[in-house]
């Protein structure tokens, strides 16, 4: 017998809390499962972009840590300032390259933390997990607090190098993290890799394959996943990226579970950078001299990075002024859920929970 249904429309959010945020998905099902998905943006839209062209080149890098991905804020500062210093061919200082890489890594680490943990209290992994990656991050938020004095906005790059040199009790106890982690990575890794839950919950679920990724736009872990092995700190390297040797993790299947499995892989690269980076730190400058009221040539750059989520771009127009005439980001969050709704029709209301959960996003990211 064949029962006959009638397919109905479900709005999950934009208040839920597996959204991450303020994002709404109106999805159509047939019973359990989804035959459609329509994601609906735009209530966080604050207009940053705009905001910005009324703003200075100094004033706008507060903005780039609080309105875009406020758990990678370090990194925001970074593509910015990289695209500044690019527009008006400003030389920064050995340490300050040095000093920028490794907050990029702890940053890295911190934003993957939160990745893994939050997909798995998705899955039902009710905080345990997630609790485990909040001690480590507590420790990074203690690093990033020495040098900059805040916690989640930090606001320490500047044109032209960093705001300040480091303390120097910042060094010993980025060193004991250094030693710590890569024990802490593998006990993650012999709670989760081989649990049944997470297995059945996560292999084969949300396949995104590789063209369908570059076809999309994603980036980030999300493209990595899917077996394409593309990572702007390699195949177009800024700041000092080529000094340093790390690999890049890369999936087979492009499933939930490789996402997760190269976050665990990227943590540990970027413990390999930072004991790199900490051998090799030089003495000198952590700034050069900028004008505070810069003027950089007419013209356009876009600069970009290898953010925790994937590719993060701004594109500056200059018109000779102290403010952008243009200025456009780059978000991988948004650009990453390009293929949600593929990655999703076919399974059931359950999965697109971990599926959405999978793609990490940050909504101050994906409205702007």
């Amino acid at each position: 017998m064949v029962l006959r249904t009638e397919p109905f429309i479900l709005n999950m959010g934009p208040q839920h809390p597996s959204t991450h945020g303020v994002f709404r998905m109106r999805l159509t099902l047939d019973g359990e499962v989804v035959v459609d998905l329509e994601p609906v943006f735009g209530y966080l839209h604050r207009s940053m972009d705009k905001i910005s062209e009324t703003r200075t080149y100094q004033q706008i890098i507060p903005l780039t840590d609080r309105c875009l991905d406020y758990l990678a804020s370090m990194s925001n500062n970074l593509s910015y300032v990289l695209a500044v210093e690019k527009l008006a061919d400003i030389k920064v200082p050995e340490r300050a390259e040095y000093l920028r890489v490794i907050m990029a890594e702890m940053m890295r680490i911190s934003s993957h933390l939160m990745a893994v943990g939050f997909m798995l209290n998705d899955m039902g992994a009710f905080f345990t997990p997630l609790m485990y990656m909040f001690r480590e991050r507590e420790k990074l938020l203690d690093l990033f607090e020495m040098v900059s004095g805040q916690r989640l906005n930090y606001n320490y790059m500047r044109i032209g190098g960093v705001s300040q040199d480091v303390p120097e009790e910042f060094l010993p106890a980025l060193k004991r993290f250094v030693q710590e982690m890569p024990h802490f990575i593998d006990e993650y890794d012999q709670l989760l890799a081989e649990n049944e839950i997470l297995l059945a919950r996560s292999k084969g679920v949300g396949v995104l394959p590789a063209d369908l990724a570059v076809n999309s736009s994603a980036s980030g872990p999300v493209l990595r996943a899917s077996g394409v092995k593309w990572d702007i700190r390699r195949g177009d390297p800024y700041s000092i990226y080529d000094r340093f040797a790390f690999d890049i993790p890369t999936g087979t299947a492009g499933d939930v579970y490789d996402r997760y499995r190269v976050r665990i892989q990227e943590m540990r690269e970027s413990v390999r950078i930072l004991e790199q980076a900490i051998a090799q730190l030089p003495g000198g400058l952590h700034r050069a001299r900028v004008p505070y009221l810069l003027r950089p040539p007419v013209g356009e750059v876009y600069g970009r990075i290898e953010a925790p989520r994937g590719e993060l771009g701004f594109y500056l127009v200059s018109d000779g002024s102290i403010a952008p005439y243009r200025l456009h980001v780059r978000g991988p969050s948004f650009l990453n859920l390009t293929a949600l709704r593929d990655m999703v029709v076919g399974w059931k209301v359950a999965d697109v929970v971990v599926i959405l959960g999978s793609i990490d996003i940050v909504m101050g990211e994906v409205d702007r």
